[in-house]
């Protein structure tokens, strides 16, 4: 196979039954080989095993079926597993299935390396070498998937994107590989089961309400203001907070979808009481149904630490005080670097 060939996965049904007419072969293949792409998750030519023999090797030879592969997989005491794909072109990317009793959690990807360089995050001190495409998004789904159902004897009931990349910064593929997660001859999974994260791209955050998509959005706030968010945040002095309040308005009007907070807690850099506050304001400014106040996760590039128990506390408490829909999120997988903000192909 190679990677040269037209990938069959990126050709339209109209391409491919034209192909299918031209080579002789009947409509209904057309179907069959659909069936194989994105129900069966089929990997290979050889794997489709209703059609001729002949037929496979004519679609092998006209056609490339690049597939991501389970490169390594790390558990954690907790349950968390992380997983390191590797594509076609020998790159590296990690996803995470977060196991809870009532949920089974896939944590995807969206590039290899990241362009915005936050502070706190792992994949931030990579270089970006490429946007991944939607069918590799969706290989990361269908692996975890496979994963869940193999250890847990679980389906997925939800995927976000808030692994390696940011996500809006490779919009297409992003609403794409939506599109066949939640498609009926897919993996059939409602979009309101799936959050895409962003650490606040305004311009497409608006394009997200102009294509009425029905996923939910989480934004990285992770400062309550823009001096904070300058310095931890490269992304905030063209995209600052009273920039992301007006875009994240203008998707709420368009859609109506449940839009979250995330913040993490740096010791002594956002999580006094004046910091509580002002988050308070902030989240008064926009359609949020939640805060997801995050423990954060240390990384070796970057020198901040969590807060004091005690310190976390009085945040949450400010939170409530002021009727701020909050919750503290526990990281999971911290000890196999698969928790919020450590994804960086160490494994």
């Amino acid at each position: 196979m190679s990677a040269l060939l037209p990938n069959i996965r990126h050709q339209s049904p109209e391409s491919l039954e034209t192909y299918f007419e031209s080579i002789g072969e009947k409509k209904f293949r057309l179907k069959q080989v659909q069936e194989w792409l994105w129900q069966k998750h089929a990997h290979s030519f050889d794997a489709m095993s209703n059609l001729s023999k002949a037929l496979r090797l004519k679609l092998a030879e006209d056609f490339s079926l690049p597939a991501l592969t389970t490169d390594a997989t790390q558990f954690s005491n907790d349950g968390t597993i992380k997983s390191r794909f590797k594509t076609f072109d020998g790159h590296l990317i990690e996803g995470v299935l977060i196991p809870t009793d009532d949920r089974k959690t896939a944590c995807v990807s969206s590039q290899i390396g990241c362009s915005l360089s936050c502070k706190f995050c792992a994949t931030g001190y990579m270089q970006r070498k490429r946007n991944l495409n939607f069918d590799e998004i969706v290989d990361q789904v269908v692996l975890i998937n496979q994963q869940s159902e193999s250890v847990f004897e679980k389906k997925l009931t939800n995927i976000v994107f808030m692994g390696m990349g940011e996500p809006l910064l490779n919009y297409n593929n992003v609403l794409k590989a939506i599109e066949r997660i939640s498609a009926e001859d897919g993996l059939f999974m409602s979009p309101r089961r799936i959050t895409v994260s962003t650490a606040g791209v305004a311009k497409q955050i608006k394009m997200l309400g102009d294509d009425q998509v029905k996923f939910k959005l989480a934004l990285s706030l992770h400062a309550p203001n823009d001096a904070k968010r300058n310095e931890i945040m490269p992304i905030n002095e063209t995209n600052n907070i009273k920039v992301l309040t007006e875009a994240l308005n203008y998707f709420y009007k368009k859609t109506g979808n449940e839009i979250t907070l995330e913040y993490i807690l740096f010791k002594n850099l956002n999580d006094s009481a004046k910091d509580a506050e002002e988050l308070t304001k902030v989240y008064r400014q926009i359609p949020a149904d939640l805060i997801n106040i995050i423990e954060y996760n240390s990384i070796d590039a970057f020198k901040f630490t969590k807060p004091d128990e005690e310190d976390t506390q009085r945040f949450m408490d400010i939170l409530a005080a002021n009727k701020v829909n909050a919750r503290l999120r526990r990281s999971r997988g911290k000890d196999i670097d698969a928790a919020c903000g450590q994804l960086a192909n160490k494994g």
